[in-house]
């Protein structure tokens, strides 16, 4: 398996992985816009232009089990602090193959820089396009290692209806490739939704970005 991360996510979208030795690979950043960290099943992969010595001797040093340093609060604290990077929220990051046909629903191409959920993907992604559909929105962009990213937002008053995972099976619609979600964990209804369109968890994600 190549060393860039582009290979790395590539390979786990086909269901193979970096193997679970409990190890960190450290690759270079694909963009200077991403950095930060990915954890699969016992194997994490630290996204950086900083030295990889540097990040080997900082989980070194946090003090807890070895497969959860990467992830460890102390650990991306120190990450931000060295870079002058932002940090969200650590997200479950799943996949989904491409599926052929039409989407299941009528969306429309549409241009909202207003809506916040467009917003927030033009300045995490390039080359974003978005739909409309009624009671909610989907947007696909290029985020890390220029993957293909959905996001989707429903209005309040269209939720509890499937329009949530209709959207994110559109997705899988409209992309030619493989798919990726970034969801936070606590937000289980979102979570519900894309595995019930077929998005397949495959790690943890913290993405630092530059200001």
């Amino acid at each position: 398996m190549s060393d860039s991360l582009r290979d790395i996510l590539d390979a786990a979208a086909r269901g193979l992985f970096l193997p679970a030795d409990g190890a960190t690979t450290v690759v270079r950043q694909h963009s200077p816009r991403d950095a930060g960290v990915i954890a699969f099943t016992a194997h994490s992969v630290v996204f950086t232009d900083e030295d990889p010595r540097w990040v080997r001797d900082t989980l070194g040093s946090v003090g807890c089990d070895a497969l959860a340093a990467t992830m460890n609060p102390r650990f991306l604290e120190a990450f931000m602090r060295r870079t002058g990077r932002t940090h969200d929220t650590i997200d479950l990051l799943a996949v989904a193959a491409p599926l052929p046909g039409d989407p299941p629903l009528a969306l429309t191409a549409a241009d909202d820089p207003g809506h916040d959920r467009v917003a927030r993907a033009r300045r995490r992604r390039d080359a974003v396009r978005v739909w409309a559909a009624d009671g909610g929105v989907l947007v696909l962009g290029r985020g890390v290692a220029g993957r293909l990213e959905v996001a989707v937002e429903v209005d309040e008053a269209a939720r509890h209806r499937g329009l949530g995972r209709a959207l994110a099976s559109a997705a899988r619609h409209l992309a030619g490739e493989p798919v990726w979600a970034q969801v936070a964990p606590g937000n289980a209804r979102s979570l519900r939704a894309f595995l019930a369109a077929g998005y397949v968890p495959v790690g943890s994600e913290a993405l630092f970005v530059a200001p």
